[in-house]
């Protein structure tokens, strides 16, 4: 059974990241540099394609992780274990960002002139639904629906979690009865439905298009893993995978700026249609080595994957704040100035420190407390041939029956959100 951590794709998970990052400081980076703004605004505009770029890792890494435990039979107990590992990897993080949250809103209330937000979302009900991570669920629309706003793709991912422990029954009995190649081509068929959604409306953003967006990307991802699972491929196919990961990056770009000069009439969105690249991109990194599996699985893209869940969930936090601060002192900046520059460039450090202290002193210590409750064991790292990304840090958690043992997603979908 392969399993273990693919680092090309934990490498993904800090250029998914931080794609959703500057595309949420957008504002912030024209006023520093114009120039480079209009330079990159097809692909700074785009970033809340992102999301759907996880939605399809998630899926993938789970299934690459529990396929076999979980998908010959079903058991209750390993789908509830299944689901507090979950927890244990997303809620420490989650819980305290929305509190941060709630504390900057209170802290509006009480100082400065600045007007704080509309208050009426802050109820019993809402905070309840907020902490279960259902609050998505009763909305249309994501905007506003979490009160540290990217949290909605985590409401989103964790609906995916509670069908996975079926998905995985099926997936597990389609891969048996279905070549590599039929699989992937199902995988990108079903990666296709927001954007078929999208051809019919003519934007992404519609009501309840969040819906099909994590049910058929988060499958995808799924029927990706199991084709991988079914390959056998020598050390010329890896290198060519390496090889055709790279292209895609380039041809995402290209169709990015293709369609900003030339939208489809009627389209709004119509840059989104780069989402059928995914799955073959996911694929092709899962398998290739050389090239840019190779650069995102150096130690330093790698860490940067590890973090990326606490940069998405802190940084709107500090863009939030920022803004309310050049409000209340009125700070202005002339567009291009050497002060908006360092302006920029100070958040983003100080979302990436604060990513960073959240990884080490929150999440980490937290995930590993609340695997102790289940009596899961601390981890045992087998570091296979760098030069294998199918075998290689193999993470495995012994549970409490020593036969038992629970991989750790270390890649597993950190979920990322669009404002």
């Amino acid at each position: 059974m392969r399993s273990g951590e693919i680092k090309a794709l934990t490498g993904l998970r800090i250029i998914a990241a931080v794609w959703v990052v500057l595309f949420h400081f957008r504002p912030l980076v024209r006023l520093a540099s114009p120039d480079f703004a209009d330079a990159m605004a097809p692909i700074l505009d785009r970033g809340a394609q992102g999301v759907d770029l996880f939605f399809i890792l998630s899926g993938f890494v789970l299934t690459w992780n529990y396929l076999e435990r979980m998908g010959e039979s079903f058991s209750a107990r390993a789908t509830v274990h299944f689901l507090w590992l979950r927890l244990a990897r997303v809620w420490p993080i989650y819980l305290v960002t929305l509190h941060l949250a709630l504390l900057w809103v209170i802290f509006t209330l009480h100082v400065g002139h600045v007007p704080t937000e509309d208050l009426s979302r802050l109820t019993a009900t809402s905070y309840v639904r907020q902490v279960l991570l259902v609050q998505l669920w009763f909305e249309p629309f994501f905007d506003g629906s979490s009160w540290d706003g990217p949290a909605w793709s985590i409401s989103a991912e964790w609906l995916a979690y509670l069908l996975f422990g079926v998905l995985i029954l099926v997936v597990y009995r389609m891969m048996r009865v279905t070549s590599a190649r039929a699989l992937a081509v199902l995988a990108v068929g079903a990666s296709l439905p927001p954007l078929l959604l999208l051809l019919a409306t003519g934007q992404f953003y519609t009501p309840w298009s969040w819906l099909p967006r994590i049910v058929m990307q988060f499958t995808a991802g799924a029927l990706a893993c199991a084709a991988v699972r079914k390959l056998a491929p020598n050390d010329r196919s890896r290198r060519t995978a390496g090889y055709c990961s790279a292209l895609l990056i380039v041809t995402m770009v290209g169709v990015l700026y293709y369609f900003d000069a030339h939208p489809i009439s009627g389209i709004y969105d119509s840059s989104g249609l780069v989402d059928v690249l995914f799955v073959p991109l996911v694929m092709a990194l899962a398998i290739g080595t050389g090239s840019l599996p190779a650069l995102l699985s150096t130690r330093l893209m790698v860490y940067g994957g590890q973090i990326s869940f606490a940069l998405y969930m802190v940084h709107e936090l500090v863009h939030t704040s920022w803004n309310w601060a050049a409000v209340q002192f009125e700070i202005v900046f002339d567009e291009g100035a050497t002060a908006a520059k360092w302006m920029v460039a100070g958040l983003l450090a100080a979302a990436t420190v604060l990513s960073m202290l959240l990884f080490h002193g929150v999440e980490e210590p937290a995930r590993r407390w609340m695997r102790r409750m289940i009596g899961a064991r601390p981890e045992t790292a087998q570091v296979t041939s760098t030069d294998d990304p199918l075998a290689v840090d193999q993470r495995v958690d012994q549970g409490p029956d020593k036969n038992e043992g629970i991989l750790d997603e270390r890649t597993a979908g950190v979920p990322v959100s669009v404002p």
